[in-house]
């Protein structure tokens, strides 16, 4: 489907795409669109009388994205939308490092309407070379995951890098390591240097390299990049997708290589759910426009990525009045402690005791306070100060502060 079909298409069977294009022509560019609030995205595009589909969802999957628990964010795909991107992915598979007969643990998150999983089943079923997969999933106790690998002899591992290397530790404290495997593909997360030193020691063998780019809400938007030893680099997929990065203060686009800017996605293949012009939550820059090669920069200002856990920046804020907590400001920070990813709320306030504020946040993110008792992350910090940190150019509070290494 071409841009021009997409955006038609949208604007006349879905409310939400109707009202945002009103008073645009229909010969409107793509990059003269407004771009997609997330806020009021995620507002209309609700389990019931939902304003963003562009029919009845009468076929295919429903997969849940990051949210809160009074407000689930799910995301919908036909069988043939969904099929169509899993395809289009795994043509790209050899460029991830895949080889013939790899046999492959695969331990994304299943269940509890996941979608890394079934999107890594799914894609490798299609791959054009063959390829054997062990379908363990990320919350098998790391005994049986282990041994599956042992018994069957598995040569790549797959998963979020949380999750691979707490199969890592039991491999380095059980058997030592283990030298078959040979490739590590992870995805969801940035994989650091404290991760790589661990993986190493347990699979001394393996390389690592990205499994996919991709998101449920904005689906699959880059690829490992042949040859390439920078795992931030990607390219694009051209032909069901426009990517487009764009000046974050003036929404301009951007074109030459090495200028940062947020992440826009529009795929080409979804018309169920239309995503045009979403801000996927991510900075990135050009290495080269023309062939669709990007570089990932870290978090956009839309959501914070804590290990596994992602948590949107307005419901924080609602934690911290919820709380109570009288301020001049809230500030997001991710730092790296002890090998592990933190969450801290940087508040413009007088110091006090913040056990409500820590009980708020579990209660927007379960999910966060399980990858707490886990182990996984580490637990909420919170910093005082009496004035938050603002862009040196525009004077604006910065959100969203991410302090781990690059």
């Amino acid at each position: 489907m071409s841009v021009l079909d997409l955006i038609c298409y949208a604007r006349t069977h879905s409310p939400f795409y109707k009202e945002l294009y009103d008073g645009y022509d229909s010969s409107t560019p793509l990059s003269e669109l407004p771009v997609i609030d997330q806020a009021a995205f995620w507002a209309a595009n609700t389990i019931r009388h939902n304003q963003v589909l562009t029919r009845a969802h009468t076929d295919g999957l429903i997969f849940k994205t990051g949210g809160t628990t009074k407000a689930p964010r799910v995301s919908f795909y036909t069988n043939e939308e969904w099929d169509a991107m899993c395809r289009a992915y795994a043509e790209t598979l050899p460029a991830a490092g895949l080889r013939h007969g790899d046999r492959i643990a695969n331990l994304f998150a299943a269940g509890e309407l996941y979608s890394s999983f079934i999107f890594a089943l799914n894609s490798l079923q299609r791959s054009p070379i063959d390829l054997v997969q062990l379908p363990i999933t990320g919350s098998a106790p790391v005994e049986f995951t282990l041994t599956t690998m042992q018994d069957f002899e598995a040569t790549v591992v797959a998963g979020f890098p949380t999750t691979l290397c707490r199969l890592a530790s039991h491999v380095v404290a059980s058997v030592g390591s283990l030298p078959l495997v040979r490739l590590i593909l992870f995805s969801g997360e940035a994989l650091y240097d404290d991760q790589r030193s661990l993986l190493s020691e347990a699979f001394p063998g393996a390389e690592f390299r990205s499994f996919v780019y991709g998101s449920v809400d904005g689906g699959i938007i880059g690829t490992a990049v042949l040859g390439s030893d920078d795992a931030r680099v990607f390219r694009s997929f051209v032909d069901s997708s426009v990517l487009e990065i764009v000046d974050v203060e003036t929404g301009k686009l951007i074109t030459e290589p090495g200028r940062p800017g947020r992440l826009l996605q529009t795929d080409l293949t979804r018309r169920l759910q239309p995503m045009i012009r979403y801000p996927v939550g991510d900075l990135a820059e050009w290495v080269d426009a023309e062939d669709g090669i990007f570089r990932l920069l870290g978090r956009a200002d839309e959501g914070a990525r804590v290990g596994p856990v992602t948590l949107h920046l307005d419901h924080l804020r609602a934690a911290v009045d919820r709380a109570g907590i009288a301020h001049n400001g809230v500030q997001v920070v991710i730092r790296r402690v002890d090998a592990q990813d933190q969450l801290v709320l940087r508040i413009a306030a007088e110091a006090q005791d913040f056990s409500a504020l820590r009980d708020e946040v579990h209660v927007i993110s379960p999910r966060f306070e399980l990858q707490v008792g886990r182990g996984v992350v580490a637990p909420l910090a919170v910093d005082w100060v009496p004035a938050l940190e603002v862009n040196p150019r525009t004077g604006k509070t910065v959100r969203l502060i991410d302090e781990r290494p690059v």
